[in-house]
């Protein structure tokens, strides 16, 4: 029996919108990281520009406005290239990005059409290098993965020390958490072409969920 059920959505195709139903004014460019460069909570998107060296973010909303048209704002985030970003699963207008810059930043977005905050609400320094990856915790709000060149961070909100998991041999390529938040896994660079990558898998500190 196969422990696999099949999907109802094996034969979806996709719906291609319309050239007037795009975003358009996005300022796109060649984006070098290892995280994501667009990313989405129920209401708003976010995503990679080119404008100040890749410390900019475009801001849009998920649906139109009244005239059905899609406004897009900027935010000035990093000093350096936004290399990752990530929507807290607890607040729809949370964002937390990382820069080039060696910065962790949590952001409270507002709606496109009105102007958005002059800086973050926090601000990380671990000083452990570039960070590249940023990650909410799926059950507890305020803690966060982060991934430095060759270490996984672990970023409560409410606190200001920063633990250290155990540091890879390499760079840093990937962090997941098991949906229940109870444990953390990342893998890193092979060191030699044609070997498996490491991937080392830690619970995160004992904090009392929200």
């Amino acid at each position: 029996m196969n422990r696999f059920r099949t999907s109802k959505f094996k034969n979806t195709t996709p719906k291609i919108a319309k050239k007037e139903e795009w975003i358009s004014n996005v300022h796109g460019g060649s984006i070098s990281s290892q995280g994501n460069h667009i990313k989405a909570s129920s209401k708003l998107v976010v995503f990679n520009t080119d404008q100040a060296g890749g410390g900019m973010l475009g801001l849009s909303s998920v649906k139109p406005g009244e005239d059905g048209q899609w406004r897009v704002a900027h935010i000035s985030c990093h000093s350096e290239l936004v290399c990752d970003m990530d929507f807290s699963p607890f607040d729809e207008c949370l964002l937390a990005t990382c820069s080039g810059d060696e910065t962790a930043k949590l952001w409270r977005l507002c709606d496109p059409e009105v102007e958005q905050p002059s800086g973050p609400e926090l601000t990380l320094h671990p000083g452990k290098g570039k960070l590249e990856l940023v990650l909410f915790h799926p059950t507890s709000s305020g803690l966060l993965a982060i991934g430095a060149t060759n270490s996984p961070l672990l970023w409560d909100t409410s606190r200001h020390d920063v633990p250290l998991a155990e540091n890879h041999g390499d760079q840093l390529q990937s962090l997941s958490w098991k949906k229940d938040g109870s444990l953390l896994a990342s893998s890193c660079k092979c060191r030699h072409s044609g070997m498996e990558q490491e991937m080392k898998a830690r619970p995160p500190p004992h904090r009392e969920r929200i």
